[in-house]
């Protein structure tokens, strides 16, 4: 069983109006060192595969049909293989 860690984020060429309010709000905090935000999403899916490859294509077809819009969104992952107790 693997452990995939999935960081999905804009594309640097989208605009990201949620990081522009988190900009914002930060710099009214009196953080004005702060010179951009993106904001992104982190979620962490168990796959109960036993090949490592088998389980990466998993979540790569998982990322762009379902958990990432490839059309704006970017995504990494990191599988992390979970030993059993």
């Amino acid at each position: 069983m693997y452990l995939a860690k999935i960081y999905v984020s804009l594309k640097s060429t989208v605009n990201d109006p949620q990081g522009q309010t988190v900009l914002g709000s930060l710099r009214t905090l009196g953080y004005d060192s702060v010179d951009g935000v993106r904001v992104g999403k982190y979620m962490e899916v168990r796959v109960a595969e036993e090949e490592r490859g088998r389980a990466e294509e998993q979540v790569r077809e998982m990322c762009h049909e379902l958990l990432a819009n490839p059309v704006i969104e970017e995504y990494r992952f990191e599988l992390e293989k979970l030993t059993s107790p």
